[in-house]
């Protein structure tokens, strides 16, 4: 009897095109954790952008977990406590501030449940704020402002340009941050030595669960150390190809119930709590 957890990112994974979750995801998603399996939402959002879907699967009843900030905090569900966080080095802050107004480019942090932003917000900054659920507020001195622990810093361009900025800002601060592009245009600074992956290797030591009996779910770039981490990694249909190429399965997309097909391939085999509970 083998008890598994099932990770899952959010946007675009868990959720389809309009950011919700479906009933056929959730029903499936509650029957396996009805079984005894743990589920663990993990994302680049803070936590207050991930507690509607918290909520919605009833994460605190089952006692599921969230790795928010791309793994910079490990929470609790039950208990809504941090098992593990690591905050970005404040020094760096000035630095990434004056590369931002250089290159024109966004950048904001969170506070609370808050989106601080450092210039009048682009699109891109204001759909961080929307899809989060959380208001915003920009700032005249981003530096003198951040004065609290932070755990994540992101910068937002176009495609084009943040990917060429991913690759400056990794030669510039790559020793104390560790920097990758979440979405094509969302350029993520966290903790060095902090993905999804990492914060997962913890958290299955924690949970005493080990590597092969996870299977985790994701579409975007920061989603592949968490995916090469797992038993099983599996990239939505609508993933980027560097991310269906890093999975060990391609299900269908996140507008097709993806995650459902998922859990009928990897959680209801011979040996599963499901099969051992009906037997």
């Amino acid at each position: 009897m083998k008890r598994k957890a099932l990770v899952l990112d959010i946007d675009g994974t868990l959720t389809n095109s309009r950011k919700d979750i479906t009933l056929a995801t959730k029903t499936a998603i509650q029957a396996i954790m009805e079984k005894g399996h743990l589920c663990v939402l993990a994302s680049g959002r803070p936590a207050p952008g991930m507690r509607r879907y918290e909520r919605e699967l009833e994460l605190e009843k089952y006692g599921g977990y969230l790795l928010s900030q791309n793994g910079a905090r490990i929470l609790s569900s039950r208990t809504g406590e941090p098992i593990y966080q690591k905050a970005l080095p404040l020094e760096i802050v000035p630095g990434l501030y004056e590369f931002a107004l250089e290159n024109g480019c966004g950048l904001a942090t969170h506070k609370g449940d808050m989106v601080i932003s450092a210039f009048a917000p682009d699109r891109y900054v204001s759909l961080e704020a929307r899809i989060n659920g959380m208001p915003m507020r920009q700032v005249e001195r981003f530096p003198d402002f951040v004065d609290f622990d932070i755990y994540k810093c992101f910068m937002t361009a176009d495609d084009r340009k943040a990917a060429v900025l991913e690759r400056k800002l990794q030669k510039l601060y790559g020793e104390q941050a560790a920097i990758y592009r979440s979405e094509p245009f969302f350029i993520e600074i966290v903790p060095k030595g902090v993905d999804k992956g990492d914060s997962l290797r913890r958290l299955t030591e924690h949970t005493g669960i080990p590597r092969e009996d996870v299977v985790c779910c994701g579409d975007g770039f920061n989603d592949i150390s968490m995916l090469q981490y797992a038993g099983v990694g599996i990239a939505m249909g609508n993933a980027q190809q560097e991310v269906k190429d890093a999975a060990d399965y391609v299900t269908a997309t996140n507008d097709e119930d993806g995650i459902v097909e998922a859990i009928a391939r990897f959680f209801h085999a011979p040996g599963d709590l499901a099969d051992a509970d009906a037997q």
